[in-house]
């Protein structure tokens, strides 16, 4: 049986004035005229026998049947649009993506190869961030894997990894150092610092462990160099799931403990709300969430 499918123009007219609650704006990306769209809109209720849109004073809200049709329609004409695209835009397309080095360092390069396997006709361009520079804003990147607690204005953002914090060390320290059987023990070892906002001062008083001159020990203003020294057996630092995952996988991280603190913070998706619709963008953010997935399966299971 052939499937049963409305007018294929009607179809389209409905999805670009439910993504633009305008008709003027669905138009104008159409190339067609208002009154095209709006007869493509009239044809399409009628078929399906409901309203799709509410008229009020401020413009156009969707009814319920409408909300129901949006987000399937357009992910299916993305869908199409990416098809279409590998085979008309065969060209290499240049994916600009900030991060902080850590992420990239720990978490991002390690499966990043899975990317170039599945869309060979994407490059990344990695560019470091800093706290202090919104490359983003600035037109430098396409999108940004971004470090904090999601609030931040006129952005789109999309959380794929949240994070818990807890002592990592080296098995050689672990095994020839003074003993780590309590978190009072924390106290005989020098601890290492990195630049994030939590540190061993507020993981310590969040673990309620008290006596210890948190403010000792050598700082790195990375925390991928914070790590390397903890492997090197320089001393305990924070880990974060995320960064370390990698190191504890190949051993050359331990956990001294088994307890882990919530931070509250994670790591977004984070795109200017104007160019979500870009295939390159879309292709990438996919790819991370199944890698997230494939990664999180991972952790439940150790």
């Amino acid at each position: 049986m052939g499937r049963k499918l409305p007018n294929l123009n009607s179809i389209r007219a409905f999805e670009a004035v439910a993504r633009h609650l305008s008709i003027t704006r669905a138009s104008e990306e159409l190339n067609v005229t208002q009154a095209a769209v709006s007869h493509q809109i009239k044809g399409l209720e009628e078929r399906m026998g409901v309203m799709l849109f509410r008229r009020h004073n401020k413009g156009l809200l969707l009814t319920k049947e409408g909300q129901a049709m949006t987000r399937p329609l357009t992910r299916a004409f993305d869908i199409i649009a990416d098809a279409t695209n590998l085979i008309i835009n065969n060209e290499v397309q240049i994916l600009k993506v900030s991060m902080f080095s850590s992420f990239a360092a720990g978490w991002l390069m390690p499966r990043l190869k899975s990317f170039y396997d599945r869309h060979g006709n994407i490059d990344i361009r990695v560019i470091v961030t800093s706290k202090h520079f919104d490359q983003l804003k600035a037109g430098d990147v396409d999108i940004d894997l971004r470090y904090g607690d999601g609030k931040w204005p006129q952005v789109e953002s999309r959380k794929f990894l949240s994070e818990e914090i807890f002592p990592v060390c080296s098995p050689k320290l672990l095994k020839n150092g003074p003993p780590l059987t309590s978190l009072d023990d924390l106290g005989h070892h020098v601890l290492l610092h990195d630049n994030k906002d939590i540190g061993w001062k507020e993981w310590l008083d969040d673990a309620g462990v008290k006596g210890i001159d948190h403010s000792r020990g050598p700082g790195f203003f990375h925390a991928h160099l914070t790590l390397q020294a903890a492997a090197l057996g320089h001393g305990i630092a924070l880990g974060r799931t995320p960064l370390v995952s990698e190191a504890l996988k190949k051993g050359d991280l331990v956990r001294p403990f088994d307890i882990s603190l919530p931070s509250g913070m994670g790591y977004y998706v984070v795109n200017m709300n104007s160019v979500t619709s870009k295939s390159k963008i879309r292709a990438f953010t996919s790819w991370l969430m199944e890698e997230v997935r494939i990664y999180e399966e991972g952790v439940s299971s150790n």
